[in-house]
Formats: structure tokens, C-alpha cells, sequence
């Protein structure tokens, strides 16, 4: 007992950085489906992973992930099975700020697609990384 009480302070230097060696794989776990957008690109180029739009048709229209397909959060459980076919692609779920793609990754993984994935700050993080956008 007299050793925890004269090096306390060391004690607790410890644990802190103990803390902070864990906190990378707790945080991460947090948002496991997230996907960068460096990350989204290496997945279309190398694995010709599918990316979904899951805005509405009039922000889709105003700008979108060059060669994303539009499939609106309302409509994705009935819609999706017929835009990606293959459940073995990657899918990877977009929307403004990536919100209402992190719902829309429990709803493909239900579907069956198990490589879904949400581009983490949705479109924004997209621009913000100056990828190419469509407008139609």
C-alpha cells in the first residue's frame, strides 16, 4: 500500500497512457463502417466497389460521386437488390454529410451486402478532397 501511495503520480502516468493507446481502437469501432474518401476511391478502383446515392433526387441532382447511382433512403430496401446485384461488390453509401448513410449501411447489411460502407462526412468529405462531382 505505501509503494500505490509514493508513486502515485507514476501510477497514473500509466494508466493514462495506457488510455491513449487503447482509445484508436475503441473510437474506431464507433463508426466501423465509415470509409474516407481516399479510402472510397481505392475501393472503386481496385475491387469496382458500387456507390450509392442515398440523397434525394433533387440533391443528387445538384451534385454527386461521378458515377453514383441514386437511390433515395426511403426507397433503398425496396431499390437496392436491383441496382447492385452482386452482394459480393463493395457498396458504398453517400449522402450529404454522411449521416443518413450510416443508417443506410444497417439497412444494405440486412439486405445482405456485407462489404457496405459509408463515405464518412458524405459528400463533403468528397469535395473537400477534391474528387470529381457529377451534376445532372
Amino acid at each position: 500500500m505505501k509503494f500505490l501511495i509514493d508513486n502515485w503520480m507514476l501510477i497514473s502516468i500509466a494508466l493514462a497512457s495506457g488510455g491513449m493507446l487503447v482509445w484508436p481502437m475503441i473510437s474506431s469501432g464507433v463508426n466501423a463502417g465509415a470509409l474516407s474518401a481516399s479510402g472510397a476511391v481505392q475501393l472503386i478502383n481496385r475491387e469496382k466497389a458500387v456507390v450509392v446515392d442515398v440523397c434525394g433526387a433533387d440533391e443528387f441532382a445538384a451534385g454527386h460521386v461521378a458515377g453514383a447511382k441514386n437511390v433515395p433512403m426511403g426507397e433503398l430496401e425496396a431499390r437496392l437488390p436491383g441496382v447492385v446485384k452482386n452482394k459480393a461488390l463493395p457498396v458504398i453509401l453517400v449522402c450529404a454529410s454522411g449521416m443518413r448513410s450510416n443508417r443506410a449501411v444497417a439497412i444494405a447489411k440486412k439486405l445482405g451486402y456485407e462489404q457496405a460502407q459509408s463515405l464518412s462526412g458524405g459528400l463533403k468529405a468528397w469535395k473537400d478532397a477534391n474528387l470529381p462531382v457529377e451534376k445532372s
